[in-house]
């Protein structure tokens, strides 16, 4: 992550839950009041975030802060389990402390779903990736996340790929001249991936010489006629339809890649809490 990108995320979230004051915290405690607390786990979970966001969110509160024994991501944790430990004065712990775990749960959801999908594939040399399909304004954090999970990074935005898709396509008029122009006006160093969802596209990409072939709501019979029409010819990426019950059929089908949008649009936050250590 863009840490300068990160910090500036961070003490806007801060700025919104804050306000002008904390009308509950600031009038029960002096400035130089310390305090001590863990952030621990409620559930079972997949941990992502706990040092390089959740501890940087204290930090950025007051730099007086110390944080320790942070949860490693991609750590499986328990019910009990201490996630982070948080020292310092007792008003800003409190203040952090909303923010920080709203980020912990929701980046801990992202990870343990991906690292569901992945186990689910783990017998195929496929790779688990996410899409576009993120928070605005968290897409940064929640690949993150992906990448704590065990899976990997899709365009992280428009300028860091070619995806030629079906609007494009009916604004264009034809695949075939979609990527001619593409070709034509974007670098050499950048490879063209197109979205299908019949054979007969699969066919006019293969004839245009794509480099990427997203199979796109196929079903496993005729993504798997598509994994032997393309031989080896361009990368497979299937996407569409893809749950956990689903997605060890398509896996067996021979693709490359699978992206799966419900990593980030629709995983559940992770039960945490803060416990004031006594």
């Amino acid at each position: 992550m863009d840490k300068n990108r990160l910090n500036k995320q961070l003490r806007s979230f801060l700025q919104e839950d804050i306000g002008h004051g904390d009308l509950s915290s600031e009038p029960l405690f002096e400035n130089g009041e310390k305090g001590s607390a863990h952030l621990v786990a409620r559930e079972f979970f997949v941990v992502a975030g706990a040092e390089k966001v959740a501890a940087q969110v204290f930090y950025l509160q007051n730099s007086d802060i110390q944080c320790s024994d942070a949860a490693p991501d991609g750590t499986m944790v328990v019910q009990g389990d201490c996630l982070l430990t948080v020292s310092g004065p007792v008003v800003d712990l409190l203040k952090a402390e909303r923010v920080a775990l709203n980020l912990l749960q929701r980046l801990s959801g992202i990870a343990t779903l991906t690292e569901r999908f992945v186990e689910k594939t783990k017998l195929y040399p496929v790779r688990i990736t996410d899409t576009r399909k993120t928070t605005p304004g968290l897409r940064m954090l929640e690949k993150y996340a992906v990448r704590a999970g065990g899976g990997y990074n899709h365009r992280f935005n428009l300028s860091d790929g070619v995806l030629i898709k079906d609007n494009h396509i009916a604004a264009c008029g034809s695949l075939t001249r979609a990527v001619e122009i593409l070709r034509e006006k974007v670098p050499h160093t950048i490879k063209i991936e197109v979205e299908t969802d019949t054979l007969d596209q699969v066919r006019e990409c293969l004839d245009s010489g794509v480099d990427i072939i997203m199979l796109d709501n196929m079903d496993p019979a005729t993504m798997k006629q598509a994994v032997v029409m393309i031989d080896g010819k361009a990368l497979v990426e299937a996407s569409g339809g893809v749950n956990l019950e689903t997605v060890a059929g398509i896996a067996a089908t021979g693709v490359d890649i699978i992206s799966v949008g419900a990593l980030t649009h629709s995983a559940p936050s992770c039960d945490i809490g803060m416990d004031w250590k006594i």
